[in-house]
């Protein structure tokens, strides 16, 4: 039996490898037919991406890129964890980022203090924010996902109130911004030869890895999966799902609350109107790249930051700029597809593989009773 336990546990590793390198195979192979129907060389562009990709400073933007990326897919991998949709990341993460720009402004203490603060504040925003739509999930049964996209604009209505001079802005030029951090106040950084690191990405590997922590090796993490799973099965375990579900979703906007921070402490130092929009949606695509995996979602979020950086140098050789987002989009419905293909052989291969251990033990039974 432990043996068959062992093969199984290689057999799950080589299944999990193999599903992604299918996926990214056969999104390259979509985009070269894509390329070569609209008469560009798709060898050339590989290589260009790769040549360009491998250089220090590119390497050191998609790593800076990565980061609110992943940031971004772990608020939503916690909800998807439970089949909860938090499509109100992208609200989330702005409307905490613009209040911890404006605390962070207005008060003038210790960086050692004052980094903590403004973290606090933009955690706790981002929960009360996302936990709206669990309490609505939880007590009405509403759909999270018409809240939380809902929430969404309402966080950009809000946010377009205040960020207008006489109330919690200021302009400089055409853009209308909340007072700069001082500088106690922006985060460490990394240096390296070319450019810094942002030293936020301590951040994001501590979200990581208590991700990873809560979700296999708490109570709270077998509640949440097994109410991913079935409900009511959950329910009658003993498991509350209505506080499941707003835990879930409280957590999940806490982490989205961080989501800018690498943005406000290591680039912008405020909040204004050119503040970067969108990470939240693209957090959607990495989860479901990653497999909601910690590992698989760092590598899904630098495979994201490596295509955008590529694609930048493809526009200057003459190539398509929406290429690049074609081959986004099929990299991500490929993964999907992938690893349900890869699953359903998976899963076919361990009942054939059992069932052939079953029967070979059954007729060594047999033989021990003729014998006998």
């Amino acid at each position: 039996m432990n043996g068959l336990l062992r093969r199984f546990d290689r057999e799950k590793l080589v299944l999990g490898l193999a599903a992604p390198a299918l996926a990214l195979a056969t999104a390259f192979a979509i985009t070269s037919v894509i390329m070569l129907i609209t008469d560009q060389n798709p060898l050339y562009a590989f290589g260009v991406m790769i040549d360009f990709g491998s250089k220090s400073d590119s390497q050191v933007w998609i790593i800076n890129k990565a980061i609110p990326y992943y940031l971004s897919a772990v608020a939503v991998a916690i909800g998807f964890r439970m089949n909860l949709f938090n499509i109100g990341v992208d609200g989330q993460y702005r409307v905490a980022a613009f209040f911890a720009a404006v605390v962070g402004g207005a008060l003038t203490l210790p960086g050692i203090i004052q980094i903590p603060v403004i973290l606090l504040v933009a955690v706790v925003v981002g929960a009360l924010w996302s936990g709206i739509a669990g309490y609505l999930k939880a007590t009405r049964g509403v759909s999270e996902v018409i809240t939380t996209i809902m929430l969404n604009a309402i966080a950009g209505a809000l946010i377009g109130y205040f960020l207008k001079e006489g109330r919690l802005a200021q302009r400089t030029d055409n853009i209308r911004h909340t007072e700069r951090l001082p500088e106690q106040a922006w985060f460490f950084e990394i240096p390296t030869q070319v450019q810094p690191i942002h030293g936020t990405i301590i951040i994001a590997a501590a979200v990581g890895i208590g991700y990873w922590f809560l979700l296999n090796r708490t109570r709270f993490g077998y509640d949440l999966r097994a109410v991913g799973q079935s409900e009511s099965a959950a329910q009658a375990s003993g498991v509350s799902v209505k506080r499941t579900v707003i835990s879930a979703m409280l957590l999940s906007g806490a982490v989205a609350g961080l989501v800018g921070m690498p943005t406000l402490l290591n680039v912008s130092g405020n909040y204004g109107n050119d503040f970067p929009e969108g990470i939240g949606f693209i957090g959607i695509a990495i989860a479901l790249l990653g497999r909601n995996h910690p590992i698989g979602m760092a590598f899904a979020a630098l495979l994201w930051g490596f295509l955008e950086r590529t694609g930048n140098q493809l526009e200057f050789e003459g190539y398509a700029q929406e290429i690049i987002g074609v081959m986004q989009g099929v990299i991500v419905l490929s993964v999907v597809i992938a690893y349900e293909l890869v699953r359903r052989w998976g899963l076919k291969r361990q009942q054939r593989v059992v069932g052939e251990q079953l029967a070979a033990q059954a007729r060594k039974n047999d033989s021990a009773e003729v014998s006998a």
